[in-house]
């Protein structure tokens, strides 16, 4: 019966994938996605002054983004990130089986290749269809690009409030600051943020930061990250978004 039933799943698999195939973005199109970047306006004397367009975001180059803040990601959204395939399939089944015993389509269950396949190529809509190209796209993004190319392109399009594009664009939003100058704190905030860019939004939401701020610390330490002492002035640091 077991076995009945994975050829039944498999077989369902690829029945979804023949129908959906059509509709994903190829390998040489998902390569040549451009990112949408704001009109920056600067003076003479080179400093900007403004930007004109729906989305701030700043690219970075993997290399441009610090240790620590790829860690904080990590710790927040995908720590196994390295290690997985990326589908993380318990956690979505663990998900969908949550979704059907309340009748919608609400859990995430989402690695980080899965949101960035989701925030680049695909719609938000919460189906089974959509969750279906979500997987299939996740798979080619782990087939055809290195993992940190998919962690690059994460951090350059994920949303982060206050019309704030990848983490460069963040960290001039709130700190005021370029990602190299992040203190331990400032990074553990900025990787709470995706989850729920309003919810835990350090300018009109200051307490829920923090709170969402001292998760990820908590994280970043039991993955030995940073260590407690770090950890404890990281907690005790005054918000200054």
């Amino acid at each position: 019966a077991g076995l009945v039933l994975l050829l039944g799943v498999v077989y369902a698999l690829l029945a979804s994938y023949v129908f959906i195939a059509p509709s994903l973005p190829s390998s040489e199109g998902m390569r040549n996605t451009p990112l949408q970047v704001p009109l920056r306006v600067y003076t003479r004397s080179g400093a900007l002054i403004m930007q004109i367009g729906e989305q701030r975001r700043v690219p970075v180059s993997y290399a441009e983004i610090p240790q620590l803040v790829r860690e904080a990601f990590l710790a927040a959204e995908d720590d196994r990130f390295f290690e997985h395939g990326g589908v993380d399939y318990f956690s979505m089944l663990r998900s969908l089986w949550v979704d059907v015993k309340g009748g919608e389509f609400t859990q995430g269950g989402s690695t980080i290749t899965m949101q960035t396949a989701r925030n680049m190529f695909l719609t938000k809509d919460k189906h089974i269809q959509r969750k279906l190209q979500e997987v299939f796209v996740t798979l080619r993004m782990e087939r055809d690009f290195t993992k940190e190319q998919i962690l690059e392109t994460y951090l350059n399009v994920i949303f982060f409030g206050q019309r704030a594009y990848g983490v460069a664009a963040a960290a001039e939003v709130y700190f005021g600051k370029p990602l190299s100058e992040l203190s331990v704190a400032e990074a553990a905030m900025l990787a709470g943020l995706p989850q729920a860019p309003s919810r835990y939004n350090p300018v009109t939401s200051p307490q829920r930061a923090a709170e969402r701020r001292r998760y990820v610390l908590q994280r970043m330490l039991s993955l030995r990250y940073i260590d407690a002492d770090t950890a404890h002035r990281a907690m005790s640091e005054p918000i200054n978004a």
